[in-house]
């Protein structure tokens, strides 16, 4: 497994884990790789995810309430709703990452994590998300870039 693949496991289970214990200011990050982070790579990239799904939150949400057809974000797994906050937030904040890998990730990854219907979800809201887009992606950057 590729080093970004691994951060966005991380990613997600931290956004998983503060959804679950909102009182928590940031969720546990080691800070040493072990066998199951492997790299600090993987750590840095995972950090930067959460980061930044953290300052954007609100605008992710709205686009994800936006694009999800009978789904208000209350009833969506909080798995697939985490996969898709950092999927937008790649999709607009990370132009260093192309479109179509930030899709196939997440889908892969709401195969491993979510339940049968995650990954055609996930696919479903990213897609729309991605044709609403005007070419272009954000020129802003999020901060420890």
């Amino acid at each position: 497994m590729g080093a970004r693949r691994l951060g966005r496991e991380l990613a997600l289970q931290m956004l998983y884990a503060l959804d679950m214990n909102p009182w928590e200011e940031h969720p546990a990050i080691p800070r040493e790789p072990d066998a199951a982070t492997k790299s600090y790579e993987s750590l840095d990239f995972a950090e930067e995810l959460v980061k930044g799904v953290r300052e954007k939150r609100e605008e992710i949400d709205s686009k994800i309430a936006g694009k999800s057809k009978n789904w208000s974000i209350a009833r969506m797994s909080r798995v697939d709703l985490n996969i898709l906050r950092l999927a937008i937030f790649e999709l607009l904040f990370r132009a260093d990452i192309p479109r179509n890998v930030t899709i196939n990730e997440a889908v892969e990854i709401a195969k491993k994590f979510g339940t049968e219907d995650s990954p055609a979800f996930v696919n479903g809201i990213l897609d729309e998300v991605a044709a609403g887009m005007d070419g272009e992606k954000s020129s802003e950057t999020v901060s420890g870039e």
